[in-house]
């Protein structure tokens, strides 16, 4: 009778027992997280999301570590580029982890860690391009500051996936250097340019007078070409029948056309005639006489 008495004691309490190891050997791991399961105060697995089964007594949930990406509150970064000019970048990173394990067993605090490699990476960045580059080559220098940063943290468990350069700026001391070289190049260009316009001028003004000669020279041509025909014109009128009588007329008239012109001036008292022109009056009379024959 005792013994039916314990049994009906005894296995209750066994289901129960059993009941409460299989309730504490299961674990529900949320999308957001892994668990580190420890077994015997040392590492044994990580739990993905889903239902998972341990071992009470034996192993225990040694950390809750979030997976989501997160990212850093932003941070101004004092650094010197490699021209020598000392500029604020403000920059935020987005990183989550990857390796829950290496996140709790490789670095006490993963995000002071990710925060002072992030001063370095930004430091060698700026450290190896010149200021001009910065506000041009922004999205390569997010990338190069991200490359730094993945080798930095892979030791961590943790994947730097974004990083931001929200603003670039520079003291008062070198903001007036820069808008002085700024004003620099300006008036320099504006010296090139007027350069440039007057030796453009002077060029269009040498090639106007190059064109004005070659038509000057194409005229002269010309007229030369027209003279020598007007000459071979003459030449072979003068070498024809008669042609000889028919110039010495010409010229015998234009000598009485001037003396008669000479003597109807109104200042002319007394005209005296050479010997040459009543010659040549002569020989007009012989000339018409020799016509009319």
């Amino acid at each position: 009778m005792s013994t039916a008495l314990n049994l009906l004691i005894i296995i209750p309490l066994l289901v129960v027992a059993l009941i409460i190891v299989v309730w504490r050997s299961v674990v529900m791991v949320p999308q957001s997280e892994n668990f580190v399961v420890e077994r015997f105060g040392k590492y044994n697995r990580t739990l993905k999301a889903g239902m998972n089964f341990i071992i009470p007594g034996l192993e225990h949930i040694a950390h809750r570590v979030s997976i989501l990406e997160r990212s850093l509150p932003e941070k101004d970064h004092v650094v010197i580029t490699r021209d020598n000019v000392p500029i604020t970048l403000t920059v935020t990173i987005f990183f989550k982890v990857t390796n829950a394990s290496k996140t709790v067993y490789r670095i006490q605090d993963v995000t002071k860690a990710v925060e002072t490699a992030v001063t370095g990476a930004v430091r060698a960045t700026m450290g190896s391009i010149d200021f001009d580059d910065v506000q041009s080559h922004r999205s390569n220098l997010n990338l190069e500051i991200a490359k730094h940063l993945s080798r930095a943290c892979s030791d961590w468990g943790v994947d730097v996936t974004r990083t931001e350069i929200l603003d670039v700026s520079v003291n008062e001391a070198t903001e007036r250097a820069m808008q002085q070289q700024l004003n620099a190049e300006r008036e320099k260009r504006a010296a090139v340019a007027k350069a440039e316009g007057e030796k453009r001028s002077i060029e269009l003004v040498a090639e106007g007078e190059l064109f004005a000669a070659q038509r000057e020279a194409e005229a002269i041509v010309a007229r030369a070409r027209g003279d020598a025909k007007a000459v071979e014109v003459i030449a072979q009128s003068i070498n024809a029948a008669g042609g000889h009588a028919a110039v010495e007329y010409e010229i015998l008239k234009r000598q009485v056309d001037a003396i008669a012109k000479l003597g109807s001036s109104d200042n002319a008292k007394t005209v005296i005639v050479p010997v040459d022109m009543l010659n040549a009056l002569t020989a007009i009379k012989d000339l018409l006489g020799k016509g009319r024959q």
